[in-house]
């Protein structure tokens, strides 16, 4: 094994991605969601899931919680069921959109009351991070409006700068605020933090705690997003990812089902960067509609392996190289050397390596657990979101 190879190994065996509680719980689209067998009913039972999937892939010790649809009477409590399962609470995603209140916006609302109600959610969150060790909160506003003239643009980033700063005052030692944008919906004529532009202008204000989390499904059609990437790496504010792909618009299916091109210049900027590490947060975020949901997890999980696996592979040198003659065939073909390389074998070497089996997928199938966790949760309330 040469050095470079070996040096790629260890990278990849130090990868943590987050899995999201959401993604084990039933979802679908504006006009229904699908229920299946199996999905969990709790918070416990979806750390369950989760814990399924770090033991098939050894990458995905930490789950992102959904605030209320993770309530729970003792978030330590929680946290150390968590850690008996060999996880750790992650992310802490706050939730001010599913509300009657929120019609026409939360921090951002023209009503004082209504955006107090908003805030005192956002610190509720904060409070739950000190309870569970979480280091972020995540931040992703529905804000905006429909039509010409409902509100007043200006005064809404000017509610939104106050409700953040609040937050971010908040904020203890070792904690971050993550500040997500979305090009539209469900707002169509503007949206408060519609890219990353917008959200990279409050965090700055913000302070260095502030970083922009970028969603990799948030974006208008053809948009560079390794670009936003690496100009947000090099600016020292890139937070982390909500990784999944999109045909259309915010389609939260499979990370790298669509474009898995694109995933791998998104990781190569990553690494490139040296956003490759424990303060780049690497999370799903996805909607498994049809599909069955910890097998999709799983897949998604190894998607972004493999994109990761070939930008580690890319021969930096030889790029410098070309890109310093003007080579431009030279320069492309580094990159594509690189991303037509099957690592699947190296990342099944990996596995075993560290005592796992070199199929995460035909594992997860061979353990049973699919159908023990149908025969166990018949009854009761399923987890999810309704619509």
């Amino acid at each position: 094994m040469t050095a470079a190879t070996a040096a790629v190994k260890a990278a990849l065996k130090e990868q943590s991605i987050e899995t999201p509680s959401w993604a084990y719980g039933n979802s679908g689209t504006r006009f229904k969601v699908f229920a299946q067998p199996g999905v969990p009913r709790t918070p416990r039972e979806k750390l369950d899931d989760a814990a399924r999937v770090h033991a098939h892939t050894g990458v995905a010790p930490t789950v992102a919680l959904h605030i209320p649809w993770d309530r729970v009477d003792d978030y330590a409590a929680l946290a150390g069921y968590a850690e008996g399962l060999g996880l750790r609470l992650g992310t802490i995603n706050a939730n001010v959109f599913q509300d009657d209140d929120y019609r026409l916006g939360s921090v951002c609302h023209p009503d004082p009351a209504v955006r107090r109600k908003a805030l005192d959610h956002l610190l509720e969150c904060v409070d739950i991070m000190e309870a569970t060790g979480s280091a972020d909160l995540k931040l992703w506003f529905a804000d905006g409006t429909n039509y010409p003239g409902q509100d007043d643009v200006r005064a809404r980033q000017d509610r939104l700068a106050e409700a953040l700063a609040e937050v971010y005052g908040r904020l203890g030692d070792g904690q971050r605020v993550l500040l997500e944008y979305k090009l539209f919906e469900p707002s169509f004529y503007t949206t408060d933090v519609p890219d990353w532009g917008t959200a990279y202008a409050h965090c700055l204000r913000l302070g260095e705690k502030a970083q922009v989390v970028v969603d990799t499904g948030h974006h208008a059609p053809g948009t560079n997003i390794e670009f936003i990437v690496a100009v947000l790496l090099r600016e020292g504010k890139l937070g982390g990812f909500d990784f999944n792909s999109r045909f259309y618009a915010d389609d939260d299916l499979m990370a790298g089902a669509a474009d898995p091109f694109q995933l791998f210049r998104i990781m190569y900027e990553v690494v490139r960067g040296g956003g490759y590490g424990p303060r780049t947060a690497f999370m799903l975020d996805q909607c498994h509609n049809v599909e069955p949901k910890i097998p999709a997890i799983i897949r998604s999980v190894l998607n972004v392996q493999e994109a990761t696996a070939k930008a580690l592979l890319v021969d930096r040198e030889a790029l410098a190289a070309a890109q310093r003659d003007g080579d431009v065939l030279a320069a492309n073909a580094v990159l594509m050397d690189a991303y037509s390389t099957d690592v699947r074998p190296l990342l099944a070497e990996v596995r075993e390596e560290t005592g796992l089996e070199p199929d995460p997928v035909a594992a997860y199938h061979r353990s049973g657990w699919a159908g023990r966790i149908a025969a166990e949760r018949r009854s009761g309330q399923q987890a999810g979101w309704g619509a």
